[in-house]
Order: structure tokens, then sequence, then C-alpha cells
């Protein structure tokens, strides 16, 4: 029960996040304007800073990515034995 309310809680949260978006403006005027009047012109320089924007977004989540990943392969334990009782185990 408690790992569908965190569940529910926590794509409650991320929906919140994903409906609160609002549009920014994160270049400077020069290169606005410039982009603006080559996309108007039908130049397809706007594909081209589009996608290195997305580059630059990707990579520090593909790096903490591997990171984890190696760090996870590398200090996992193996072959631990439990030593669990063989008696019922009673919560309250």
């Amino acid at each position: 029960m408690m790992k569908a309310c965190r569940l529910l809680l926590i794509l409650f949260i991320v929906g919140t996040l994903a409906c609160s978006v609002e549009a920014v403006s994160a270049q400077c005027a020069m290169c606005t304007t410039s982009v603006e009047s080559n996309a108007k012109n039908g130049n397809s320089t706007t594909k081209g800073l589009n996608n290195g924007i997305m580059y630059l977004l990707a990579a520090p989540y593909l790096a903490v990515a591997v990171v984890g990943y190696i760090w996870y392969k590398k200090y996992r334990r193996k072959n631990i034995d439990l030593n669990m009782r063989d008696e019922k185990l009673h919560l309250n």
C-alpha cells in the first residue's frame, strides 16, 4: 500500500511540474533576432541551434548515468548470506 501511495505522490509531483512549464527566453537579444530572421528567410539554422541545445542538455545526464552505472557495478554486493530465521516475523 505504501509503494502505491509513494508512486502516486511521485506521479502527482511530476505531473504538476510538467503542467507548470512556462516559455522562457534563454538567448541573448542578438541571437534571438538572428535566429528569428533566419527562420523567416527559410534558412535551417534554427534546427542546428535546437539540436545543439538538446545535445548540451543531454550530455550531463548521460555522464551521470554512466558514472552511476559504473559505481553500481563496482560496489554492489555479491553472494551475501542473509541468515534469516525460520520464525514468523511479528511487526505489532
